[in-house]
């Protein structure tokens, strides 16, 4: 735990530049350390795009951006193999998937095609260029954007493949006296270009380790599995999450654990990220929409209808 220093370093420069936003923030935060991936959902100009900048800019890490249209090709992601007329071979040349933060703008603008090809690199550490396999380096942290208005033109992602990212994250509109305090920020300087980098390569991958190895106490995984269970016997679910998604809220949870100081996890951690870490991951049957149920408000209910582990010695 000796980066909690550097950890709330991260937080301050990120709040600096998207006020009121501090769950979102952290969650991002828990995503990276992690090692998993996050898909931020919503209109436009709420700050997507300047949370995973300020992020970026936090890390002294290779950053690349993707802005993802509908003429985009899997090699513009990937890369290509080039022919050299002199030496008589195909040379690689990279695409900006080989980086170690990567902001997918847009990602329901290109075709299914070329987002397999960013969904191959999040779930494999690799990419497939010319039938020849080519391993990314860590980290390597995809945040990628999806507007939900305005789908004329667009694919969005379907259900069963938005579980390659371990948080699904909603900005929302701040409120009045955030919003004021923004334009009080920006009126001269843009709060992100003051942001330095805190940590860098070999730090993050440190501290990676160090949240990966945290302990849970066995109590607490069969909560989880508890969790996940229930969605599976749910009558408005089609589909319930996998035991990918069990491992995503064990992982998450041990982030999270860091983040605020701790070697150990505690089921609250749990209850706080098991809405955005197993949400996206339930595809409902189409009568729930009748009966005004979200995947949201899904996860919210079981979380109520099943009992959060207590030690027994923490009973008076």
């Amino acid at each position: 735990m000796e980066y909690q220093k550097e950890v709330a370093q991260i937080l301050e420069n990120i709040e600096k530049v998207l006020i009121g936003k501090e769950r979102e923030v952290t969650l991002s935060l828990v995503a990276l350390l992690a090692d998993g991936h996050v898909l931020l959902e919503d209109v436009p100009g709420v700050g997507k795009t300047m949370m995973v900048r300020a992020l970026s800019k936090s890390l002294d890490c290779q950053f690349k951006r993707i802005q993802f249209t509908p003429d985009l090709l899997p090699s513009d992601v990937t890369g290509v193999s080039i022919y050299n007329p002199k030496d008589m071979v195909f040379e690689f040349r990279s695409g900006p998937i080989f980086g170690d933060i990567i902001l997918a703008d847009e990602i329901n603008r290109t075709s299914p095609k070329t987002q397999s090809a960013l969904l191959e690199a999040m779930e494999e550490m690799n990419v497939t260029v010319d039938g020849m396999t080519k391993s990314l380096e860590k980290p390597f942290f995809v945040m990628a954007t999806q507007n939900p208005v305005d789908y004329e033109g667009t694919y969005p992602l379907p259900e069963a493949q938005l579980d390659r990212f371990l948080i699904k994250l909603n900005m929302g509109y701040p409120n009045e006296n955030d919003e004021l305090e923004m334009l009080n920020r920006t009126d001269r300087v843009h709060p992100i270009e003051t942001i330095s980098p805190v940590i860098d390569k070999a730090q993050l991958l440190k501290i990676q380790e160090q949240a990966e190895g945290l302990y849970m106490d066995q109590t607490v995984k069969h909560y989880i599995v508890k969790l996940v269970s229930a969605t599976r016997s749910s009558p408005y679910v089609q589909l319930g999450v996998s035991p990918r998604g069990s491992i995503a809220l064990m992982k998450a949870a041990k982030a999270y654990a860091y983040i605020q100081n701790r070697d150990y996890v505690i089921p609250d951690d749990v209850v706080f990220l098991a809405p955005f870490v197993l949400a996206h991951r339930v595809i409902l049957r189409p009568e729930a929409k009748y009966e005004g149920i979200t995947q949201m408000k899904l996860i919210h209910q079981i979380l109520e209808e099943i009992d959060v582990p207590v030690r027994k010695e923490l009973h008076g």
